[in-house]
């Protein structure tokens, strides 16, 4: 069991890695290389719409021929990514840069389900822990995503950036190469189809309404504001050093809680940890309209992932009491791409908002969405105390 969960926690870290190192550079690649500086967030944008149309079919194609090769086509894809972003920088195209995205999006989009292979290669009590660990191996990522980019920025005479995405070629190698480590249960061969619920049915449920709905405004929220943080930042006459160690501390505050946060929902319960995580996004806005020096950006920004922490691993836990073993394809797949749906929006239009309303106002927006996430998890609270009560003390 702890070696399957190692492995997966590697590959997340790989994969992550990719992904901040794309998180901290793309929108300044696609500012240099965009006709227009609306456009700069473009690329990113591309990305996330590659991961929702994707998630539903790797679901699917997993619930049929098991994980592996899902997460295998995921790390061909990033290969192939890597390589197109790294010519599109060094020939100038934003066309080649924005493709790239495609390849990296489905990429992204294979390892959003190294969570749910954690979950199931263990017992049901240990569900949320082996979740928080697998996530865990995306703080690795803190560290090495935005190191590469700051790094190799300017240490070679190609233009910047580009040694940055080509690492992109070398991580997707090593996802390769520790894959064959891990033993994922096989793809289940029940012919029981009188235990599978429609579709309809399940997306109905108060748990499954509760969870999708704070995981999409966990990821909205989160990268509505991080993918605008660098040109923010830009805009207030801070560095490059500055902007990739703001966001590499905003992505321990998003996976460093992972080591304890299973164990939190464990003993007080998902719902509370959930609540937990929207204080932590509330606090993220008030850094974030109070100040526009390093220090505000910082404090932000490690807020706001530790708030996205709480919410997403407690709206997948949420996720995993409400379906089936034959229902998770579908299941997991939809709800990653309501998830998806809303990061790509976010991502695309994070740059517009940011140039044509501003910081403030751009934290702003993003309050009465907590608003409506508060009182969901509130309302399911209150249901499943109503709930108990009656199963404790029966008419």
């Amino acid at each position: 069991m702890y070696k399957n969960i190692l492995v997966l926690a590697i590959c997340n870290a790989l994969i992550m890695s990719s992904t901040s190192l794309t998180m901290t550079s793309s929108a300044l690649v696609g500012y240099a290389l965009a006709s227009e500086s609306i456009y700069s967030t473009l690329p990113l944008g591309i990305t996330y719409v590659s991961v929702m149309a994707s998630l539903i079919p790797i679901s699917l194609l997993m619930q049929k021929y098991g994980r592996k090769p899902g997460f295998y086509i995921g790390a061909a894809s990033g290969l192939l990514g890597g390589v197109l972003a790294a010519i599109g920088i060094y020939a100038g195209s934003f066309f080649l840069f924005a493709l790239a995205g495609i390849f990296q999006g489905f990429s992204m989009a294979s390892a959003q389900f190294l969570r749910f292979a954690a979950a199931e290669v263990v017992d049901q009590e240990y569900r949320s822990r082996a979740i928080s660990w697998v996530l865990a191996g995306g703080l690795v990522a803190a560290f090495l995503g935005p190191s590469i980019a700051r790094f190799t920025n300017q240490a070679s005479s190609l233009p910047p950036f580009t040694v940055a995405f080509a690492s992109i070629i070398v991580m997707s190698v090593l996802v390769f190469a520790m894959l064959p480590f891990a033993s994922l249960p096989a793809p289940a061969k029940s012919t029981e189809t009188e235990g599978k619920r429609p579709l309809t049915h399940i997306i109905v449920l108060p748990g499954f309404i509760v969870a999708a709905l704070c995981a999409m405004i966990a990821y909205g929220t989160m990268n509505l504001l991080m993918v605008s943080t660098p040109l923010a930042m830009q805009a207030s006459e801070l560095t490059f050093d500055q902007i990739a160690v703001v966001i590499q501390w905003h992505i321990i505050g998003m996976f460093a809680p992972s080591f304890f946060t299973g164990h939190l929902i464990h003993r007080f319960g998902v719902l509370k940890i959930m609540l937990l995580g929207i204080l932590a996004l509330f606090i993220s806005i008030g850094a974030g309209v109070s100040g526009d020096t390093y220090w505000y950006y910082l404090a932000g920004l490690v807020a706001l992932g530790i708030g996205w922490n709480f919410l997403f691993v407690g709206g997948t836990t949420l996720l995993t009491e409400v379906h089936r073993p034959s229902e998770k394809g579908m299941v997991q797949g939809l709800n990653d791409f309501l998830v998806f749906s809303v990061v790509a929006t976010t991502a695309a239009i994070s740059g517009y908002l940011h140039f044509h309303i501003g910081w403030i106002v751009l934290n702003l927006v993003t309050v009465p969405t907590l608003i409506v996430a508060a009182l969901a998890v509130f309302v399911l609270w209150f249901m499943r105390d109503r709930a108990s009560k009656a199963a404790a003390y029966p008419d």
